[in-house]
C-alpha cells in the first residue's frame, strides 16, 4: 500500500465549538479536531471546491481514501463556558417565551496541525487545491479558519511497539499508556453510519492543563496487538492506527 500524508496548519480566526456527542444541555466543545471532523473539512473544502456532486458523495469520497486522520494543538487552548440564547418564536403573544437559553462551550487557539492518512495518490491533488482556493470552516459553529501550510509527506511502519506522539491515540485494550499525561474523549472515527454502526472510541488526547489553559503535550504508549500499526508520517509525528 502506497500511503501519502496530508499535513497542513489550521489557523483559527474566532472562537470554535466542536461539540461532544450526547452533550446537548451542555454543548461541551473538544480542544482539537476529532477524526470525523478532520473529515468532515476535508469533504466540505472539496465539496466547495469541485461542486459537481452531492455533498454526502463527497463525503463517502473522502471516508473512503483516508487511513488515518488527527489533530494536534500548536499554541495554548482556552475552553470557556458561555450561555447562549436563541430567539425560538417572531411572532408572539403577550407572556409567551420567546427564547431558549442553553449553555454552551467555546474554544479558542492560534493554531493546531491537522494530518491526513490516505491509502493512495487518487485524491491528494484534488485536497490540496480545495484546501488551498476553497472557504474552511471548524466544527459545528462552522468557524472561519485559514489553512497556512500544506505537505505532501511519506509514510512508512514503525517496527517498535513502543512509540511517542503528540496525536490522540485510540486508547483501548490494546494500549498501555507508558508517560505523559492527557484528557479521555469518546470521539467519531467517521461521519457516515457503516455495518458496525457509528460507535464512539475513547480517545487520549495528550494535552497538559496549567492555570486553567490547555497545552500540547507528548505521550508514550505500548502497542500490544497486531491489530494496531504505528505508522510514521515524515518528519512531522507517529500515528497511531486500528486496522480494519
Amino acid at each position: 500500500m502506497d500511503m501519502r500524508a496530508l499535513v497542513f496548519t489550521l489557523r483559527l480566526n474566532s472562537l470554535y465549538s466542536i461539540r461532544l456527542p450526547f452533550t446537548w444541555m451542555s454543548a461541551l466543545t473538544f480542544p482539537l479536531l476529532p477524526p470525523s471532523a478532520v473529515k468532515g473539512l476535508l469533504a466540505n473544502a472539496l465539496q466547495r471546491y469541485k461542486n459537481d456532486k452531492h455533498p454526502l458523495e463527497y463525503l463517502k469520497l473522502v471516508e473512503d481514501a483516508v487511513v488515518w486522520a488527527g489533530s494536534r494543538l500548536i499554541s495554548p487552548c482556552v475552553v470557556k463556558s458561555y450561555i447562549v440564547s436563541v430567539i425560538t418564536k417572531w411572532e408572539v403573544n403577550y407572556g409567551m417565551k420567546t427564547t431558549n437559553a442553553l449553555g454552551r462551550q467555546f474554544a479558542f487557539t492560534k493554531e493546531m496541525d491537522v494530518a491526513v492518512i490516505l491509502k493512495n495518490e487518487n485524491l491528494l491533488e484534488d485536497l490540496i487545491e480545495a484546501l488551498m482556493s476553497s472557504p474552511v470552516t471548524c466544527g459545528d459553529s462552522e468557524s472561519a479558519a485559514a489553512i497556512k501550510k500544506v505537505f505532501v509527506k511519506d509514510v512508512s511502519v514503525v517496527e517498535e511497539n513502543i512509540v511517542s506522539t503528540g496525536f490522540p491515540v485510540l486508547y483501548n485494550e490494546n494500549i498501555n499508556l507508558l508517560e505523559g499525561s492527557g484528557r479521555i474523549y469518546p470521539m467519531h472515527e467517521k461521519c457516515l453510519k457503516s455495518e458496525d454502526g457509528l460507535p464512539l472510541l475513547n480517545y487520549i488526547v495528550p494535552l497538559v492543563e496549567e492555570r486553567g489553559i490547555l497545552k500540547p503535550a507528548r505521550i508514550t504508549v505500548k502497542v500490544k496487538n497486531e491489530a494496531v500499526r504505528v505508522l510514521s508520517i515524515e518528519g512531522v509525528d507517529n500515528a497511531v492506527v486500528l486496522l480494519r
